[in-house]
């Protein structure tokens, strides 16, 4: 399994040399367009100039720091504006094993593939825990995987491939399992607008100082090429200073324009911007799952985020298969071994295509 070269760019290389049509369905790229506001804080902001052009604070605009700070209910000082959820996942991982006595990361089984690889280049060592078919997280598995080497747990909730919801039971357990052995919870909550079951729960709801909330605006508002993200950490001012320090090490500071758009987006956006998306999501849900039905496909229903995973009899989600899809389907889904051992014979697609009742279609025929 080599998490340390994830295979997006593969595939979608692949399907862009590919000599048909083919429904991209592999990324995350939201093609729901941003709010108004994040546009006008742009233009806002090129009329600026001079001074406002440059560095700007290295953990992030002060402005945008309170905001977020204001909207998840925590201290300033314990917020990093990030370049995109990634980064704050590494300083958050880097953290763990940098001030707890562990060297592994217990992540689990399907896992979004960046974890691992990130457990690696970190050179620290996984630890694997199997969701339930549904994508559901057992505390009771994540407890029995845990031990005095546990420097963090990672997940992933609404979770990506699965779609799966923590609620607020799981939620409370896992930080109560990260206490027992002096490890960090990393919550990503990068999919948190986007949850259909009215379950989600963030760890940030739990009185603790054992987890480190990461999350992104390049979901929430479409603007996976602005690399804004945020990671909140513990009130451990040690804990704070070094990733302080790490972050402005290898950013030195994150892109002023982006972060100042993101900031006006969040004073002035629509509510109702994230209710339509929402909305527009769990209809494609809907639409693609009626089609695996006919199609006579296993797959998990998603109650959050905007990812599917399949199985077909007879034609496991080999990287092979994902091939001979684009090339005899047009449609390019990522091989389910990109996520872990438990999920190989599976597929995964991404809903964030206005295409998605063709590819459907299209996947319907095939099959």
């Amino acid at each position: 399994m080599e998490y340390e070269a994830p295979l997006f760019f593969h595939v979608m290389d692949y399907a862009g040399q590919a000599d048909r049509d083919v429904i991209d369905m592999v990324s995350g790229n939201p093609d729901w367009g941003s709010p108004p506001s994040l546009a006008d804080g742009l233009h806002e902001y090129a009329d600026l100039g001079g001074r406002d052009f440059q560095y700007p604070p290295s953990h992030g605009l002060r402005e945008l720091r309170e905001e977020i700070a204001t909207r998840r209910n925590v201290d300033v000082e314990r917020v990093i504006v990030t370049n995109g959820g990634g980064e704050a996942n590494y300083l958050a991982m880097a953290g763990a094993l940098e001030t707890r006595s562990g060297s592994e990361f217990v992540l689990t089984d399907p896992v979004y593939p960046y974890y691992p690889g990130k457990t690696r280049m970190l050179g620290a060592t996984p630890r694997f825990v199997a969701t339930a078919p549904d994508g559901t997280l057992d505390p009771a598995d994540v407890r029995k995987t845990a031990s005095d080497e546990t420097a963090a747990i990672v997940i992933n909730s609404p979770n990506n491939p699965t779609g799966a919801v923590y609620d607020e039971e799981t939620m409370s357990e896992l930080v109560s399992i990260a206490e027992a052995y002096d490890a960090l919870l990393i919550s990503d909550e990068v999919y948190d607008h986007f949850d259909f079951s009215g379950t989600f729960t963030s760890a940030l709801t739990v009185d603790s100082d054992s987890y480190v909330v990461t999350n992104s605006f390049s979901k929430t508002l479409a603007i996976t090429g602005f690399r804004v993200g945020y990671a909140i950490l513990p009130d451990d001012q040690d804990m704070i200073e070094r990733a302080r320090g790490r972050h402005m090490l290898v950013n030195v500071a994150g892109p002023r324009p982006s972060q100042y758009a993101v900031l006006h987006a969040l004073r002035n956006v629509d509510p109702e911007y994230h209710e339509r998306t929402r909305k527009l999501l769990y209809d494609r849900v809907r639409t693609f799952t009626d089609a695996l039905d006919a199609a006579g496909a296993q797959y998990t229903e998603p109650k959050g985020s905007f990812y599917v995973m399949a199985r077909f009899d007879g034609f496991p989600g080999t990287l092979e298969n994902v091939e001979r899809l684009i090339d005899d389907a047009g449609v390019a889904g990522m091989p389910g071994r990109g996520f872990g051992e438990s999920r190989e014979d599976w597929f995964r697609f991404a809903l964030v295509t206005p295409r998605v009742e063709e590819a459907a279609e299209r996947l319907a025929e095939y099959f």
